[in-house]
């Protein structure tokens, strides 16, 4: 009996960080390189993947929109695990060129953000050029004229043949960037979890937003993580986006969870999931 052939998908092509996740989450199953986070999810949805890993959220730039806008408004996959990689950016070119020959960098916006200091200090009057994956910068690099370079990872340098000029071009040593992994359902309980949700409000006024944390504290409920969007309907309303410690099952958090409903106009839950050991 042939064993059913199981796919993961990330944000291609092959050689981007969302790789090195989806390789660090399962090493089993196939991965499926797709060209944007919305076609992760869909490839999610569409029964054509199990699961799909999308970036989230990068130390030093903070929560990546695409993916935050998808969570919320776009789809209804659930998140079950998470997964924390280390960024080592590359600059890396055609051939071997000086630094300051270069008129073009490409690269993928949040990975330009967090080298923003090398580029103003070595290359300040090159074009920045934004690129849907790190990856997909080498290839439009490669493409273009031979005074270009692009920033990506040290794999896509060998996969697809650049020379590497500089390694290490990001601005902060420490930075790191958190990957979701997105499926049907969340996880299981386990002894190390944690829920990430949304909400918002119909009107606002003094303490809504204190009052409504409140429910975590009064149960001695950490939250780790809040950070707003704009809800796309009116200019000065948000969504705000939370991570609280435990799982949504558990019943100190289900208790916070339909208090919290009560005082919210919207609340949606993303999942429940085991925290990484990274």
């Amino acid at each position: 009996m042939n064993k059913t052939i199981r796919k993961i998908a990330y944000l291609g092509p092959p050689g981007t960080y969302s790789e090195q996740a989806a390789k660090h989450w399962n090493d089993v199953d196939e991965l499926l390189p797709v060209e944007s986070i919305p076609a992760v999810a869909k490839s999610v949805e569409e029964g054509e993947s199990c699961q799909g890993v999308v970036p989230i959220e990068n130390s030093i730039e903070g929560g990546v929109t695409f993916t935050l806008d998808l969570l919320i408004h776009d789809s209804t996959l659930s998140i079950c695990g998470e997964v924390i990689v280390p960024i080592n950016h590359y600059l890396m070119a055609q051939k071997e060129i000086d630094l300051e020959s270069i008129t073009t960098v490409f690269s993928h916006p949040q990975s330009l953000g967090q080298c923003r200091q090398f580029l103003l200090n070595n290359i300040p009057r090159a074009t920045l050029m934004a690129s849907l994956s790190n990856a997909k910068a080498v290839e439009e690099m490669l493409d273009s004229t031979p005074n270009s370079a692009a920033i990506s990872s040290e794999r896509s340098a060998n996969l697809y043949g650049a020379t590497i000029l500089k390694k290490n071009v990001e601005d902060n040593p420490y930075n790191e960037t958190r990957f979701v992994i997105l499926s049907h359902e969340d996880h299981e309980i386990t002894s190390n979890d944690k829920t990430s949700l949304c909400f918002e409000f119909d009107g606002d006024g003094p303490g809504i937003l204190s009052e409504s944390l409140a429910e975590f504290a009064a149960r001695n409920i950490n939250l780790a993580k809040i950070e707003s969007r704009p809800n796309k309907r009116r200019l000065g309303r948000y969504i705000f986006l939370v991570d609280i410690d435990g799982h949504r099952k558990t019943p100190k958090i289900k208790q916070a969870l339909e208090s919290l409903q009560k005082k919210v106009s919207m609340l949606k839950i993303f999942g429940s999931y085991p925290k990484s050991e990274m």
